[in-house]
């Protein structure tokens, strides 16, 4: 059998990607001692889905990352799934010794038919007293244990400081549920809330995450509850959603639920086709609060042109809270780029927008092949990227693709911000209220770019730019 051709030039500089296996959703984002920790689903055997473990890569800024020995190793009766990773400063599961302090990882067991408890999915603990460098299974797993076969993916936090509790986030994934535990301990949980079904219930309910965030330009904090959906997203395939409410140590409260049934009236993380089971880091200072999501969609992850890996991770983004002008308080997302990079392309564009305007962004190789267009269409207030013509697209049905977003500001021009990483093109629209994130794999970097913007007719030509 012949090997898959290498493909170097599609793999990124600022998007981590694994060495030369299969990665899937980020795990265990934290933050310790000035290095940012990075935990996936990772396939150590293979460029395909299977074996999951936890691959663990570091970076002292979001975007140099250095791979890792796997951190948790699947074994014959136990696979590890998705989960989190936080900074236990006071010692509460007691796995620190003197001098030491120790991050606990939170995560899924999904048990295989060797295991008396097959077919179950618990929540399991692992601590590490070297900054996350090595790891050793508590003994008591699992600890805690719903007889659920869809039971997974626990993002768990501080609520209340050191006189309070850790709060789990997880999901009874195909009753579309999040469910909330609290735990003095980390080893004991007791239910306090559910939350949902609600908004996109098309396919399961994946990753949840529950954070406080700060609303720009004032000293307001609200918190936001992100569950990811394969499959029924916006695009298709998988998406990550989001709902804005508060939450009182016990229960989560939107501030709005949507009556509608139509995709594009619900809150979205992203609207392109590819990002999923973004996540939010533990121990970051000064209160900020980074995301990672995966760069892809189940619907074509498992065929994907790239070798010898599979897979990669979004930029980190720095999220706040923006009351739009229809009333509601929306997430905005703005990449973590620090240094010049190179083999990285960023865009910084004002394209027109105005009534009757339509503005077109052509991004090409350097010698005008393999075009993405990205449009924005100042009538219908819409951002929209088509990957349909951009190198290989043939491998999968379902990847061809125009997805659409809709804008949330009026004004005659509108603000893109494109940045473009070998295979992942990101789009942040708005100064990043509106965002777009696309695979794209064409025959080389995607370098250059042109405008133009065209009038509709009835609209007076002097309106063009």
């Amino acid at each position: 059998m012949t090997a898959p051709r290498q493909t170097p030039h599609l793999r990124p500089v600022a998007h981590f990607t694994a060495r030369d296996t299969w990665l899937n959703d980020p795990n265990g984002l934290v933050h310790v001692g000035g290095t940012y920790h990075l935990f996936f689903q990772n396939n150590p055997e293979g460029s395909t889905w299977g074996n999951m473990s936890w691959g663990h890569a570091t970076s002292t800024d979001l975007v140099t990352w250095t791979e890792h020995e796997v951190a948790l190793r699947h074994t014959e009766q136990e696979q590890i799934f998705s989960g989190s990773v936080v900074v236990d400063h006071d010692n509460t599961a007691g796995f620190a010794g003197p001098g030491e302090t120790a991050l606990v990882a939170i995560y899924t067991s999904a048990y295989s038919a060797s295991s008396p408890l097959h077919g179950r999915q618990v929540q399991s603990l692992a601590y590490s007293v070297d900054a996350g460098m090595t790891w050793t299974p508590h003994a008591g797993n699992p600890v805690l244990d719903r007889e659920s076969s869809d039971f997974r993916d626990p993002k768990v936090f501080r609520w209340g400081g050191a006189d309070g509790y850790w709060v789990m986030a997880a999901v009874e994934a195909a009753d579309r549920q999040v469910v909330l535990y609290s735990s003095p301990d980390l080893r004991t949980w007791t239910l306090l809330s559910e939350f949902g079904p609600a908004h996109a219930v098309g396919g399961v309910w994946e990753c949840p995450d529950l954070f406080p965030v700060r609303v720009a330009g004032t000293g307001e904090t609200r918190w936001v509850l992100v569950v990811s959906l394969t499959p029924g997203a916006l695009a298709g395939g998988g998406g990550t959603q989001y709902f804005v409410g508060d939450f009182d140590g016990v229960r989560f409260v939107p501030e709005r639920l949507s009556a509608r049934e139509e995709l594009a009236g619900f809150d979205w993380l992203d609207h392109g086709r590819d990002y999923y089971a973004a996540v939010s880091f533990d121990n970051v200072p000064e209160d900020r609060r980074l995301m990672i999501g995966w760069a892809n969609n189940w619907d074509y992850a498992a065929e994907t042109p790239t070798w010898p890996w599979r897979g990669a991770m979004s930029l980190a983004r720095e999220v706040d809270l923006v009351r739009c002008p229809d009333g509601a308080l929306r997430v905005r997302q703005r990449p973590v780029l620090p240094t010049d990079i190179e083999g990285l392309t960023v865009f910084d564009l004002e394209v027109p927008s105005g009534p009757g305007e339509v503005s077109e962004v052509r991004i090409t190789t350097a010698d005008g092949a393999d075009p993405l267009l990205l449009r924005v269409d100042g009538d219908a207030r819409t951002l929209s990227c088509d990957r349909s013509r951009c190198g290989d697209v043939d491998f999968h049905p379902s990847f061809p693709s125009e997805d659409t977003a809709t804008l949330r500001l009026a004004g005659a021009t509108t603000r893109l911000r494109v940045v473009v990483d070998a295979c992942l093109v990101e789009v942040f629209a708005e100064d990043g209220l509106v965002t777009l994130t696309q695979q794209v794999f064409p025959t080389a970097p995607l370098t250059t770019y042109d405008t133009r913007t065209v009038v509709r007719s009835g609209h007076a030509p002097g309106d063009a730019r």
